[in-house]
């Protein structure tokens, strides 16, 4: 799997610290290397991290943070959880088009 800069894996450590001192919306993908939606999803949320320059675009393995998935409440993966001056304000659920996921972030630019 290629893996890109541009959206960089956190563990539940560093989950705080980059969520906390974000003042800017970040995008939280929540996924599991088994899901295949996830997998998907992947390749659609590096080119949205190309995109939309002013958001930070992180993901969260399920299956390693299990401690975090339990905190966000994280039933069904793939899951996207945006977050905007450290606080949840969105989450998409399931695997979806990137316009639908694009324009559902710019509402919080």
């Amino acid at each position: 799997m290629v893996k890109n800069d541009a959206v960089m894996e956190l563990t539940n450590e560093e989950f705080g610290e980059v969520i906390d001192n974000s003042h800017k919306v970040v995008v939280v993908d929540f996924f599991a290397e088994w899901c295949m939606p996830c997998v998907m999803l992947g390749p659609v949320i590096e080119d949205l991290a190309e995109e939309i320059k002013e958001v930070k675009f992180v993901k969260v393995n399920v299956d390693d943070n299990q401690e975090l998935a339990g905190k966000y409440n994280i039933s069904s993966i793939p899951c996207l959880i945006i977050f905007k001056d450290g606080e949840e304000v969105d989450r998409i659920i399931g695997g979806q088009p990137s316009n639908v996921i694009e324009e559902k972030i710019k509402k919080y630019l």
